[in-house]
C-alpha cells in the first residue's frame, strides 16, 4: 500500500476542433487523458498524472530560512528608526519636486490618445494576429496587457446560446474576414453576452449577428485560458463593417 500510485484529476473543457491540441499540450505536462465526452459545440476532457511527493525536509528549512531573515530585517527597522526626523524636514523638498512639469502632462495626453491598442501603433499585437491560437504569445499578451482595449478587424468565427438561455451567448472571434475558415490568430471569445452587450455601431445595424458576420471589435483584454486556448475579451462596442 506504501507503493500505490496517488493522482490528482483535472477537467478541461474545449471548443470542438481542438481537441487534439490540447490533449497534446496536457500530455506534454504529463497528464494522462482517461475520459473525453462531447456535445454540439464543447468537449470535455478528464485527465489524470501521478502526484509528486512533497519535499518537507526543504520546505522545513526553507521556513526556518525565512523566520530568520524577518528576525534580521526587524532588528535593522528598529536600528533605523532614528532616521524618521530627517525624513519629516524633506518633505516640503519632495512636495516641491512632485509638482508635474509641462513635459509630463505632455507625455500623459499623448499615452491617453494611444490608449486603444491596434496593429497599426503597436507591433506586438500586429504579430500576435498572425500567430497560433495556442501560442505562448497569447498568454504573454493577456498577462501584459489585462484591462487594456484593443480594437481590430475580424469577423464571427463561431456563435452558440449560453448555458440554456435562449438570448445569450458564447461568440468566438477571429482576425480577418473569413469567419468560420478561419485558421490564424487568436481564439478571441466573448462568453455569456446578449446582442444589446455587443454595443453595435455603423450605418447599417443589423437586428442579429452571427457567424462569417465582419465587424470592427473594440474590446477589453481578459485572461487567456492555456489549457483551452481561448482568448477572452469583454465588448465594448462592435461597428458593422
Amino acid at each position: 500500500m506504501a507503493d500505490e500510485i496517488k493522482y490528482e484529476y483535472k477537467t478541461v473543457q474545449t471548443v470542438r476542433g481542438t481537441d487534439g491540441l490540447v490533449i497534446s499540450r496536457m500530455q506534454k505536462d504529463g497528464w494522462e487523458l482517461v475520459e473525453q465526452t462531447q456535445s454540439t459545440l464543447r468537449s470535455t476532457l478528464n485527465f489524470r498524472r501521478p502526484k509528486k511527493s512533497q519535499p518537507w525536509l526543504l520546505i522545513g528549512s526553507v521556513a526556518a530560512a525565512l523566520m530568520t531573515l524577518a528576525i534580521v530585517i526587524g532588528a535593522a527597522s528598529a536600528l533605523s528608526g532614528g532616521g524618521e526626523k530627517k525624513d519629516e524636514s524633506d518633505k516640503s523638498t519632495t512636495a516641491v519636486s512632485e509638482k508635474p512639469s509641462a513635459t509630463q502632462t505632455s507625455t500623459a495626453a499623448e499615452s491617453a490618445a494611444t490608449a486603444v491598442i491596434t496593429p497599426q501603433n503597436n507591433p506586438e499585437f500586429a504579430a500576435l494576429l498572425r500567430a497560433d491560437y495556442c501560442d505562448d504569445a497569447n498568454l504573454d499578451f493577456a498577462n501584459r496587457h489585462e484591462g487594456q482595449t484593443v480594437a481590430f478587424n475580424g469577423s464571427i468565427v463561431n456563435m452558440a446560446p449560453h448555458g440554456d438561455y435562449d438570448t445569450r451567448y458564447d461568440l468566438l472571434l477571429g482576425p480577418g474576414d473569413k469567419g468560420p475558415k478561419t485558421t490564424v490568430g487568436p481564439a478571441f471569445k466573448y462568453e455569456d453576452v446578449n446582442i444589446l452587450d455587443l454595443r453595435l455601431t455603423g450605418k447599417k445595424i443589423p437586428a442579429a449577428v452571427g457567424a462569417g458576420d465582419k465587424f470592427r471589435f473594440v474590446a477589453k483584454v481578459g485572461e487567456f485560458n492555456a489549457d483551452q486556448c481561448l482568448f477572452f475579451l469583454d465588448p465594448v462596442s462592435t461597428e458593422v463593417r
